[in-house]
């Protein structure tokens, strides 16, 4: 009997394939990459055409060592990474590494890991995708380049340990930019009046908002304006002027691509985009499903394409016709069109089987998994859907010689939303009142005044960005590709460049002054065209137009010359630490705020003469247990976090679990949030052990 190996990324892909395939089939996941530029030097040959040096990484001699062997004694090797650029690039490097007879060799790729699309799969093989690897290759090559070209000279420069990148340089002069809006806006004031009405017909008021005379709309720009009218309008009569309705449809959204599984999730379920994508790589290779075993729940994730197949379009509307009837099924079939420079290599994310409704398998779910599942299946179900129909009322309501109007809207037919509703960016003043319920009005109809409230306002700056719509208008620009988005906003937050307050994104001093270097020096780095234009030239090497080489050959020659002249160029920028108001217990003075290699601590400005340092810690609101003092948040030698007591050395207590201001209703001791392996969110338990508590929260849980 012949033996086949089969190579993968990722232990849970191997587990949920292996199941599939059976005997005759050894599953082995590579853990990633194999192999990689080196991290000390630049590792690219610019005298010969750019050649990568690539090494073997670190840690990875012996799974080599252990799959070279399964290599030797096997008769196929199927090779079954993701299926994209990068997976392409991982089973290019397999062969290379492994040492791979062509002959042996063959490449499969699945959208979803399922039983069906893994057998077909298998079924079908091909040969590594050049194309796609020179794509890959060029991309890792130029971001190298830039990478450690001006790194080192920010390092010289500036301070060590800081980083520039060809995406994330100019990710970060779009929120500078947008900070510097805020900065130079000056508010405009304005009023409003708001008039509370109730009509015969209805015991309750409604809301209409002045709008102006006869003769057209009136501005208010101050308060005294606003009290001549509200003068004017106290005493007068309020009738109904006239009625206009309309008939509005409202369409679903397309299944989710990348970029708007990020977003959504980022303002529904308040995920980062690096959390989101961690999760649907878990649905993606598999989930243990109760009574099942490995089943992969969604399909690939990284892409902007919103195709589905038809057979999955076909399940979604018999699920929407048995569930809802058939006014809830559109005919023809929903089809979207993909937006421009949209790679549709592979469908929109959806789930792999529609019959896997998430409140039905909760139970083999995490928390974050199951709502990061149930956004997606509901959006791909919704997309499916007919679209809802709303009538739209505006009412225009005299008040002497002055005009009220009155917005409000009723569903006709819930449609899709029935389901699912597309969530917002932000909110709006007149949101409250265009969503209101009006009641029944005729022409002509007396109104009863109850309340007139002025409202003073102030124009607002433009909004600083949050990761959903900075991945946006990433997308929008054509800056990056959809695998870059999440580890590119993560890297400007690590390097503190940027920092996040209530999910809105604002640059640092430090991220300030990098980006000012950049942009004085690099601007075709941070320039918008060039790097969407770039973005197009790398994608026409995927699609076998252009040579790899020639490509970086045209960036590197005018950028090695802008690199010479900025070194002479740029001068020493000193940056003073951040001071506290935490006095230094040996010398007095204000403590400030450094950079170690395990992150930031406090030490003291005296130093050499004084070389007191501090951890910084974060009182959590938390009373310790033992004593009287406060539980402060701190970080060991090694960055691991836990809880220790603000008395320290005098009280003992420590923990790795988060304590809270909760008591345990069982026997009073404190309840404490528990991380659980395997689950990425954590559940509250009691810090007794053995109490009955957790017993019962354990039970409920599993």
């Amino acid at each position: 009997m012949s033996k086949n190996l089969v190579i993968v990324e990722s232990p849970a892909k191997a587990k949920t394939i292996q199941k599939y395939l059976g005997k005759g089939y050894s599953v082995e996941a590579s853990m990633g990459h194999i192999r990689d530029l080196p991290k000390s030097k630049l590792g690219i040959d610019v005298e010969h055409d750019f050649k990568p040096q690539y090494l073997t990484i670190r840690g990875k001699a012996d799974l080599i060592k252990k799959i070279k062997k399964e290599v030797r004694s096997s008769d196929k090797i199927i090779l079954a990474t993701d299926p994209d650029r990068e997976g392409e690039a991982i089973s290019w490097h397999l062969i290379e590494a492994l040492d791979i007879p062509k002959e042996k060799a063959s490449r499969v790729v699945f959208n979803e890991i399922t039983k069906d699309a893994v057998k077909a799969a298998i079924k079908n093989p091909r040969d590594i995708d050049y194309d796609l690897v020179d794509a890959q290759q060029a991309r890792r090559v130029l971001d190298r380049i830039v990478g450690y070209s001006i790194s080192p000279l920010l390092w010289r420069k500036v301070k060590k340990g800081l980083s520039a990148g060809r995406v994330q340089s100019v990710t970060l002069k779009l929120i500078c930019d947008r900070e510097d809006e805020v900065s130079k806006f000056v508010p405009k004031e304005y009023w409003s009046i708001m008039a509370s009405l109730v009509h015969t017909n209805s015991n309750k008021a409604f809301k209409a908002k002045f709008h102006g005379n006869k003769k057209g709309k009136i501005e208010l720009a101050n308060e005294q304006e606003t009290e001549v009218i509200l003068e004017k309008v106290k005493n007068a009569e309020y009738s109904v002027n006239s009625i206009k309705k309309s008939n509005k449809k409202r369409y679903p959204t397309p299944p989710f691509i990348t970029s708007t599984l990020q977003q959504e999730a980022a303002r529904k379920l308040g995920f980062t985009s690096s959390r989101t994508m961690m999760i649907a790589q878990q649905l993606y290779e598999g989930i243990e499903l109760k009574g099942e075993g490995g089943v992969g729940l969604i399909t690939y994730m990284r892409t902007d394409s919103t195709r589905i197949a038809k057979e999955a379009q076909d399940a979604a509307r018999g699920f929407i016709f048995e569930k809802w009837g058939k006014q809830y099924v559109p005919y023809p079939p929903r089809e979207y069109k993909n937006k421009k420079n949209a790679q549709d290599a592979h469908e929109a994310i959806r789930p792999s089987v529609v019959s896997y409704i998430p409140d039905k398998i909760k139970a083999s779910l995490s928390n974050d998994q199951y709502k990061l599942y149930k956004l997606i299946w509901e959006r791909f179900i919704a997309s499916q859907m007919k679209e809802a129909e709303l009538e739209n009322m505006v009412i225009d309501i005299s008040a002497d010689d002055y005009i009220f109007k009155a917005y409000g809207s009723s569903v006709l037919f819930d449609g899709f939303t029935a389901l699912y509703t597309e969530g917002v960016d932000s909110g709006n003043d007149d949101d409250d009142i265009k969503e209101q319920t009006l009641p029944k009005m005729n022409e002509g109809d007396d109104l009863k005044k109850k309340q007139l409230t002025p409202k003073q306002h102030f124009t607002r700056p433009p909004a600083r960005y949050t990761e959903a719509t900075l991945i946006r208008e990433l997308e929008e620009l054509g800056i990056g590709r959809p695998s870059t988005y999440a580890p590119t906003i993560t890297t400007i937050l690590n390097r503190r460049y940027v920092e996040k307050d209530k999910k809105q994104l604002f640059p640092t001093e430090l991220g300030q002054i990098v980006n000012k270097l950049m942009t004085d020096n690099f601007k075709n780095i941070v320039d918008v065209t060039f790097t969407a234009n770039m973005e197009q030239n790398l994608d026409k090497v995927e699609e076998g137009q252009q040579n790899w080489v020639e490509v970086i050959r045209e960036f590197y020659s005018p950028f090695a010359d802008v690199l010479a002249q900025a070194d002479k160029n740029i001068e020493h920028v000193k940056i003073e630490p951040e001071v506290t108001d935490v006095l230094c217990e040996k010398c007095g003075r204000n403590m400030v705020i450094r950079e170690g290699r395990y992150g930031r601590f406090l030490a003291c400005p005296g130093y050499p003469e004084c070389k007191n340092t501090k951890p910084i810690v974060n009182q959590i609101g938390v009373k310790c247990p033992k004593c009287d003092g406060e539980v402060l948040e701190k970080k060991s030698q090694k960055g691991v976090k836990y809880f220790g007591c603000s008395n320290h050395p005098n009280c003992d207590f420590m923990s790795w679990d988060k304590p809270t201001d909760e008591k345990c209703p069982v026997c009073g001791n404190m309840i404490m949030f528990k991380n659980i392996k395997k689950r990425i969110t954590k559940i509250k338990v009691c810090s007794n052990s053995e109490c009955e508590y957790n017993k019962q929260k354990k039970k409920k849980e599993g």
